[in-house]
């Protein structure tokens, strides 16, 4: 649902703020004003640099991608913007974002852009007469000190906004109360609709879960929250990250709950006749993600902080299996009836949501065009179980599998591939040229 109209926007908003998702999920874009907005560039679109979708975390850019942004003369591309997701920005008085798709100059889609990937595999749902539906549950870890302390600190020393454990506890949350309550209440106002909200594991760390939606919608809605979220930590003098592994303790996961649904409604995942309750359309589906995990990996866990998460002994999948409200495993089946989903524990706090959910999208469809058989779901501690496949270890493990397949070429496209593959590198090489404090400790005194 629309949070607001043009219309609305005319009277309840001073600049309107034009953005896209970014490689990483990442809102980057420009403050314009309601007039400017309303007269030319909802209607025309308004020009970005064509970097901003062929960098790395640093803004670092240049040869490899799809989009080459040194031999184009770091020209625009024109941004769409999609009325569908105009909202008010309550922590920031005066302030509306609507979300844009990338066009060239002649209206193609760019097909490299994060949304674009999305939807095209919902456009190959709809073919089918089918509509994912998605939630995700992101966790974060908040701090008593601002982002400038905790930058100009290296991150060391930082003081977590709980001492101790606080999963499902009531107590030992009076000192993170009152940023998360913030948060909360000023999604719901920006048109986020909160299902749960409670303290996890990891000393200071909490999770917010915001009403399922159909998958391009809860996307949207999922990369405003991460900004937003960030933006009120700031403005509250503490500072809150949602990277998958800050350090030895558990790390902030992205669990992606989906289920399909067909055009008219329906629940197709499950059927009452089945032993199990689930539908044939289902286990193929199921199938097709065990399936396409290893090649597909790339995308849900695109860093090289994703693979310290993914760690045994981390309460994270490390395996390639299934199991019927099986935590250990890394695709959950849950629910019943018209609830019947999959929970897909992969992906971390850093996971792009829209590049995450393209890729359970393309793989479950991969399951339902082969008709690939299910197999027995996991009963046991899938963590602890030495015969189920494992997932990639390292990013480089999971770039080798997203290279060297057919399945996301043949999904994607070349294009997507190369890109995304050019993306992975950038990271690998910034990683392997930096010294980390760990090697330091090792060996400063000792080598």
């Amino acid at each position: 649902m629309t949070a607001l109209t043009y219309e609305e926007l005319r009277h309840r908003a001073e600049e309107v703020i034009v953005s896209v998702p970014d490689l990483q999920g990442r809102l980057q874009g420009s403050r314009l004003s309601v007039p400017y907005f309303l007269e030319e560039v909802a209607r025309q679109g308004f020009g970005a640099c064509v970097y901003l979708l062929a960098s790395d975390v640093e803004m670092g850019t240049g040869p490899g991608y799809a989009i080459d942004a040194w031999n184009s003369g770091f020209g625009d591309f024109v941004l769409r913007p999609d009325p569908a997701t105009l909202r008010p920005l309550p922590w920031d008085p005066g302030t509306a974002l609507v979300l844009a798709d990338a066009v060239w100059p002649g209206g193609e889609p760019v097909e490299v852009a994060p949304r674009r990937i999305l939807r095209t595999q919902l456009d190959r749902l709809a073919e089918r007469g089918l509509t994912a539906f998605a939630g995700t549950e992101l966790e974060f870890l908040v701090f008593r000190d601002t982002y400038r302390d905790a930058w100009e600190r290296r991150y060391h020393g930082l003081e977590t906004a709980t001492r101790y454990n606080v999963d499902y506890s009531l107590q030992g949350l009076a000192e993170i109360e009152p940023v998360v309550r913030r948060i909360r209440r000023e999604m719901v106002r920006a048109g986020l609709p909160m299902e749960t909200a409670r303290g996890e594991c990891h000393a200071g760390q909490y999770e917010i879960v915001f009403r399922y939606d159909e998958a391009m919608a809860t996307c949207d809605k999922h990369v405003l929250f991460k900004n937003g979220a960030k933006q009120i930590a700031a403005q509250e003098g503490v500072a809150l990250t949602f990277m998958p592994k800050f350090d030895e303790g558990e790390g902030n996961s992205c669990h992606v709950h989906l289920s399909l649904r067909g055009t008219d409604g329906t629940a197709v995942f499950a059927d009452e006749a089945a032993g199990d309750g689930m539908a044939e359309l289902m286990r193929h589906f199921v199938a097709g993600q065990l399936a396409c995990l290893p090649e597909l990996t790339l995308l849900m866990a695109p860093n090289v902080n994703s693979y310290k998460r993914l760690r045994p002994g981390a309460f994270a999948p490390t395996g390639i299996t299934w199991g019927r409200d099986n935590r250990t495993c890394p695709i959950r089946v849950v629910g019943s009836g018209a609830s019947l989903r999959i929970e897909h524990r992969v992906p971390g706090g850093d996971a792009n949501p829209y590049l995450a959910l393209a890729a359970m999208v393309a793989a479950g469809l991969y399951g339902i065009e082969n008709r690939l058989p299910l197999p027995a779901p996991h009963e046991a501690n899938a963590l602890a179980d030495p015969s189920v496949p494992r997932l990639p270890a390292t990013l480089a493990e999971a770039l080798r599998l997203w290279e060297g397949g057919e399945l996301a070429a043949k999904v994607f496209g070349d294009a997507v591939v190369r890109h995304y593959a050019q993306a992975a590198r950038a990271e690998l090489e910034a990683f392997e040229t930096a010294v980390t404090d760990w090697e330091r400790m090792r060996g400063f005194e000792r080598l």
